[in-house]
């Protein structure tokens, strides 16, 4: 199991700043950042959370700090709910006098958006050691969306304007990354790759899910008469692969299903795309909380088409939900998906959907293995060995400062 050898307490607890891009909008590093701030609060960690909001303000509650700092008029959206405004600067100075009353040992940075750069600019300016975590592919994102904005281009031309803005976007994502002292990436080949390219030291970062709300249905509904369910949640945007779930009904109806629903949750620029192509789904819009644990049980198997995640949170969820997934299979490498295990690993969304709908025994057995996985993975787990994590880059940092 990933948690073996894992330590399970914390020896030296951080004082620690976390400037997070995103907090309560609906995607992954939101999620991970809410989990890292409860996980703190309840255990008195000291942690000061740095974040967008309706207003500027600092708020208690218990070790847990919050300092909101209300975006400008001049913010644009970069996603449908995630908004970069270039006058956020405007607020470094009342966020240097927090950080100094604070007293963190480690700023750490969730990415390379307007709180992101803002952190990076405090933690320069007062000399704090620092660690920016990987979570988003923003280069693929980029030249995907790209790629269908040139539809009308000359292919070749196309294929190299989007490489072209990949490689620039990737080269200054690690520009911004080599600003921090080490970096946390969520799979091993982006850990590898922050190091190769900005010679600083990197780690994994895990990624958890909730064991109390994601969970099996308490009674499975019985196979006959019922519409198979196809699950698909996350961003409903190009880069996600969302075309991928109409190429799989045509091919099931090509086949002579008609015995199935997707149950589609999210939203984006795809949205209606998909609503005007997909004959038999229900599009929920974005759900959290108890109904979107709801959604997972209703569930027989989960089609995740993305090939730019950097891992994917929903995963764990349908897995602790003990729905069997179906991705590609470089995204279920760095998921740990073992194939024909706790779900099948295949570009065929198609045909692994079809398996798993007529051989109820297997899909059974997957969504058990599926679950047993999920288990072990937890988010008091994850955050003990952040926290670990923190303390090594911290002692690193002190051999470097006492060496010079």
């Amino acid at each position: 199991m990933v948690n073996q050898g894992l330590p399970t307490s914390v020896e030296f607890v951080p004082r620690v700043a976390l400037f997070a891009d995103t907090f309560f909008e609906a995607n992954g590093v939101g999620t991970l950042s809410r989990q890292l701030a409860e996980f703190a609060r309840a255990r008195e960690f000291p942690l000061l959370v740095v974040r967008g909001g309706k207003q500027t303000c600092l708020s208690l509650n218990g070790s847990l700090e919050t300092l909101e700092l209300k975006r400008s008029v001049a913010a644009f959206p970069v996603d449908k709910t995630l908004y970069f405004d270039p006058l956020l600067m405007r607020h470094k100075q009342m966020v240097i006098d927090q950080i100094r009353r604070f007293k963190p040992d480690l700023i750490h940075i969730t990415g390379p958006g307007d709180i992101g750069f803002l952190g990076v600019r405090v933690a320069h300016e007062l000399g704090l050691p620092s660690v920016a975590s990987w979570h988003t592919n923003l280069h693929e994102y980029l030249s995907r969306r790209l790629y269908r904005l040139l539809n009308l281009m000359p292919r070749t031309l196309r294929d190299s304007a989007t490489r072209s803005v990949e490689q620039h976007t990737l080269q200054a994502l690690m520009r911004f990354y080599k600003s921090a002292r080490f970096t946390l990436a969520p799979n091993q080949s982006m850990v590898d790759l922050l190091q190769q390219r900005n010679g600083r030291p990197s780690h994994l970062m895990l990624h958890g899910v909730d064991l109390e709300r994601y969970k099996p249905a308490p009674c499975a509904l019985p196979d006959g008469g019922r519409e198979f369910c196809i699950g698909y949640v996350g961003r409903l945007t190009t880069e996600k692969n969302v075309q991928a779930l109409v190429d799989t009904e045509q091919k099931m109806m090509a086949a002579g299903e008609k015995n199935y629903r997707f149950l589609i949750v999210g939203e984006g620029g795809q949205e209606s795309w998909l609503r005007s192509h997909l004959q038999r789904a229900e599009l929920t819009g974005v759900l959290h909380g108890d109904a979107l644990a709801a959604a997972y049980q209703r569930m027989d198997v989960l089609v995740f088409p993305s090939q730019t995640d950097t891992f994917g949170l929903v995963l764990l969820e349908a897995m602790a939900s003990g729905v069997p997934v179906v991705l590609t299979a470089e995204t279920g490498k760095r998921v740990r998906v073992e194939d024909g295990i706790s779900g099948l690993l295949s570009s065929d969304f198609a045909g692994s959907t079809l398996r798993l709908m007529h051989e109820p025994a297997l899909r059974e057995a997957m969504g058990k293995a599926a679950h047993a996985f999920a288990c072990t993975q937890g988010w008091d787990m994850v955050f003990t060995h952040l926290y670990q994590t923190y303390e090594e880059g911290l002692r690193v940092e002190m051999q470097k400062s006492s060496a010079v």
